[in-house]
């Protein structure tokens, strides 16, 4: 297999095979993201991506069970060339049981409803989608792209056409100055989609992003431990009418809080009660964390 610059993908899809279909992402202005900041963008052919298939069967034999379409966005990618690859994929994996690839909303809503079927019953598994907030005020902030209208109807789209839906929130996406807006939004959004999981990362501004540029004037108050917690509570509080499974599965937050509603909701909340009756002393520096 190929790859050009550090290729990045969810922790849940460490045991992964991971195929580089297109490089960068499309977008690359999120004032949080350092990602991509030193790749440009492109489509990589059909053609490449097939033969770094072939190799990988070749390397690993034919039982590999789940592959990672990376880098951000690939699915901005024709629809008839990801079908392409995803039944070249089957075919030279017979045993593979599921295929995902990063997806934000603004462009999962660029393909119509009968795309993402055909994707779907050409093998896509799963979207990675992050949302990072459902408030209008903080994806404005963060430069998504994208409002909380666009998230809701992208995100539909995908469950519509029966794919499963990985939605990302960023704790401490609005700082300490719009943090209860953003639990609360965030969580009315999710309550719309119903998504199969929902994952906490906790916001660490990273050097060379905008963000991080406002953080060090001044223009940004980052959350401390007790606070992020505090930031959490609330949105879980307002998590209503859904059936997702909620992970913390990340280095960067202070509780691993876990659960699926609407069973666990009140186990996760006394989760992070716990957490918030400890000294916040015992909490990593909110700037501190190994990535």
């Amino acid at each position: 297999m190929r790859y050009e610059g550090m290729v990045y993908r969810p922790p849940s899809e460490a045991g992964s095979l991971i195929i580089q279909a297109t490089v960068g992402c499309p977008h690359n202005r999120c004032t949080f993201c350092s990602m991509y900041r030193q790749s440009r963008f492109r489509l990589r052919s059909v053609d490449e991506i097939k033969e770094d298939l072939a190799m990988a069967r070749d390397y690993y034999g034919d039982s590999v069970r789940t592959i990672f379409l990376a880098d951000g966005n690939t699915i901005v990618m024709k629809t008839d060339h990801l079908v392409e690859i995803l039944r070249c994929i089957r075919q030279l994996f017979p045993a593979v049981e599921r295929i995902t690839s990063y997806g934000s909303a603004r462009f999962i809503t660029k393909k119509k409803p009968a795309d993402w079927v055909a994707l779907r019953e050409a093998g896509l598994s799963r979207i990675h989608s992050g949302m990072e907030s459902g408030d209008d005020e903080v994806l404005r902030l963060q430069n998504k792209g994208v409002d909380a209208q666009g998230i809701v109807r992208a995100g539909q789209m995908i469950k519509d056409a029966g794919i499963e839906l990985s939605e990302y929130i960023i704790v401490g996406a609005g700082g300490k100055t719009l943090s209860e807006q953003h639990a609360q939004n965030s969580a009315r959004v999710l309550n719309r989609i119903n998504p199969d999981f929902i994952r906490l990362r906790t916001l660490m501004p990273a050097q060379g992003t905008p963000l991080y540029d406002m953080f060090k004037k001044g223009d940004f108050k980052l959350l401390s431990p007790h606070e992020a917690l505090a930031e959490t509570r609330l949105f879980i509080e307002h998590l209503e009418g859904i059936s997702s499974t909620l992970y913390s599965d990340h280095i960067s937050n202070y509780w691993n809080v876990s659960g699926k509603f609407p069973g666990d909701k009140e186990a996760m909340l006394k989760q992070i009660d716990h957490a918030l009756s400890l000294d916040e002393k015992q909490f990593r520096d909110p700037l501190q964390v190994r990535l």
